[in-house]
């Protein structure tokens, strides 16, 4: 099925068995939309439904057909929780609020005193943690080892512990439409390149945001006693000190301050900042884009946008997401310059 070109949509919604992790009854779906961000429970969902689900897991699929040919598509899996009633004459809907698979994870407090040791792998430690809920997790094998313990605070769940450890190491968690967690290392290649021609998939209207004010070009990063500061000083790059002070006047400086709770065993504190600067300044530039719904895209991966028309010929990294359980399935995206 060629996701680039335009397909009819039909909806499903299934009742989920928690033990098995599989399909287990079904449910009448009116619309919905789903929504997906960086950090948090990364996904929740917002369905109307015909009769009241009560306390279980649900699943969205998507049943899109294309000629002769289709594909079924699960879309996401979650918990539903208590719906609101709306009633209109003889006809009742619920309204349901559907928390991600991460959300049995974020309610179980760690235990005080609570600490992931030095030496450990950090997906492997991530997972374990994750494994308290019923999804399934799988993860990358060979990630890196933390260099230090990572203490717990008494606000912390088990989510957002496995989340620190994904923020030392560099990796990502990523949920699958099934519901499946996985821990993987940070997309390096191109999820999807949407252009003008043979992957026209993107509305004309579009939005093209810079945000020079607060993209910093110094850092400053503590480690327990050690300090490091870089700055970035490349000629020709446009958020660097030398163009910002031809630009701004003054020292041209923009300085960003951190602690790092922890490294990974094949990371220094100077490739850290240098990371972490790396990042601070991504995203400087955003687009914000509809399009058709294409099931490779999600958060946290690259797509490359070639649209010279519009001025716009980068990669960049998808941060929201959601997806209309309309026609075509349509999503309203935005990206920041990877």
């Amino acid at each position: 099925m060629d996701w680039n070109k335009g397909f009819s949509a039909l909806y499903a919604l299934q009742k989920v068995d928690p033990v098995s992790w599989q399909d287990a009854g079904s449910f009448d779906l009116l619309n919905g939309t789903i929504s997906r961000s960086s950090g948090g429970l990364v996904e929740s969902a917002d369905l109307t439904m015909t009769e009241n689900p009560g306390e279980c897991w649900v699943r969205v699929y998507l049943q899109a057909r294309q000629g002769n040919g289709g594909e079924r598509v699960p879309l996401f899996t979650g918990l539903a929780s208590a719906p609101q009633r709306s009633l209109n004459g003889n006809s009742v809907s619920y309204r349901v609020a559907c928390y991600s698979a991460l959300k049995p994870i974020d309610d179980v407090l760690t235990p005080r005193g609570f600490f992931i040791p030095a030496g450990v792998r950090g997906a492997d430690a991530a997972a374990e943690l994750l494994q308290i809920g019923p999804a399934p997790v799988e993860f990358e094998a060979f990630s890196p080892t933390l260099r230090e313990p990572i203490v717990s605070e008494d606000k912390d769940t088990y989510l957002t512990m496995a989340q620190k450890i994904l923020d030392v190491i560099g990796w990502r968690l990523y949920i699958g439409g099934d519901g499946r967690i996985s821990i993987q290392r940070k997309a390096t290649t191109e999820s999807a390149v949407f252009d003008e021609h043979e992957n026209d998939s993107i509305e004309v209207s579009l939005t093209d945001t810079n945000d020079w004010y607060s993209a910093p070009n110094c850092i400053r990063v503590i480690f327990g006693s050690d300090c490091v500061e870089l700055k970035d000083e490349t000629v020709g790059d446009d958020l660097s000190i030398p163009s910002r002070k031809r630009a701004r006047g003054g020292s041209g400086e923009i300085w960003a301050q951190e602690k790092a709770t922890s490294l990974s065993d094949d990371a220094t504190l100077e490739e850290y900042a240098a990371r972490r600067l790396k990042e601070l300044q991504s995203p400087t530039r955003k687009i914000s884009y509809s399009r058709r719904f294409r099931p490779d895209v999600t958060i946290g991966d690259k797509v490359r946008l070639h649209l010279p028309g519009h001025g716009i010929d980068d990669v960049f990294t998808v941060t929201t997401q959601r997806v209309t359980l309309g026609y075509n399935a349509r999503v309203t995206e935005e990206a920041e310059k990877a």
